[in-house]
C-alpha cells in the first residue's frame, strides 16, 4: 500500500511541477486574499493582530479547496480515473498518495502565507513548535477530508460547486482548533494550544482511517 502511495504522490507532484498551476495560480490567489483581508481591517491594527490566526486559516481553507479540486480535475480529464481503477493499485495506497501530494502542496503554501502575515500584517511570530505542529496536523486533516470528498464529487458535473458545499462544513472543526492553537502560540501561552492540536490529531486520524478503508468503494462509484 505504501509503495503505491509513493507512486501516486510522485505522479501528482510531477504533474504539478510541469503544469505549475499551484505556483502560478493558487499561490498568487492566496496572497491576494491575505492582502485584501489586511486592507479590510488595516484602519484598526489591533483588530488585525487579533484576527490574524482566523484570517490565516480561512485563507488556507479556501486555497486548500482549490488544491483538492485541482488534484481531482487531473483525474477527471480524459477519464484518467478509469485508469486508476484498472491499474491494480491498492485503493488505500491511491488515497494516501493523493493525501500526501495535496498535503505537501499545502505545507509549502502555508509556509508562504505565514511569511505573508508577518510582512503584510506585521504580526510577530512566536511559539514556533506549536505553530509548526499545528500546521502539519491541520494540513493532514484538510488533505485527508478533502481527498475523501474530492473523489465523491469527481464524477459529478457540478463538482466545482458541490465540493465546497460538502467539504467546508466538515472542515469547521479544523478551522476552529487551528485558529485557537495559533492564538495560543502568538499570545505566548502554548499550553492552551496543545489541547486543540490533540483535537486536530483525532480529526485527521479519523478521516485517514475512513479514507484508507472507504476510498476504494467511493472510487468505484465515481
Amino acid at each position: 500500500m505504501f509503495r503505491d502511495a509513493v507512486l501516486v504522490a510522485a505522479k501528482d507532484l510531477r504533474i504539478e511541477a510541469r503544469s505549475r498551476v499551484a505556483l502560478n495560480q493558487i499561490v498568487p490567489f492566496a496572497l491576494v486574499v491575505l492582502v485584501l483581508f489586511g486592507f479590510a481591517l488595516d484602519p484598526d491594527r489591533g483588530i488585525l493582530h487579533q484576527a490574524t490566526p482566523g484570517l490565516y486559516w480561512v485563507t488556507v481553507l479556501f486555497t486548500g479547496l482549490l488544491a483538492v479540486q485541482r488534484a481531482f480535475a487531473v483525474e477527471a480529464s480524459d477519464r484518467v480515473v478509469d485508469g486508476l481503477r484498472l491499474s491494480g493499485l491498492d485503493p488505500g495506497g491511491i488515497y494516501l498518495g493523493k493525501v500526501a501530494a495535496v498535503g505537501l502542496e499545502l505545507v509549502v503554501l502555508e509556509a508562504l502565507l505565514l511569511a505573508g502575515v508577518a510582512v503584510f500584517y506585521g504580526t510577530p511570530l512566536g511559539g514556533w513548535p506549536l505553530l509548526v505542529v499545528t500546521i502539519l496536523v491541520a494540513t493532514a486533516g484538510i488533505a485527508a477530508a478533502g481527498t475523501l470528498y474530492g473523489v465523491l464529487a469527481v464524477g459529478v458535473r457540478v463538482r466545482e460547486t458541490l465540493l465546497p458545499l460538502l467539504l467546508l462544513p466538515v472542515l469547521a472543526p479544523v478551522l476552529i482548533a487551528s485558529t485557537r492553537a495559533f492564538e495560543a502560540a502568538l499570545d505566548g501561552t502554548p499550553g492552551e494550544g496543545w489541547r486543540w492540536v490533540g483535537l486536530l490529531a483525532v480529526f485527521s486520524l479519523v478521516y485517514l482511517a475512513a479514507g484508507i478503508f472507504g476510498f476504494g468503494s467511493l472510487l468505484e462509484e465515481s
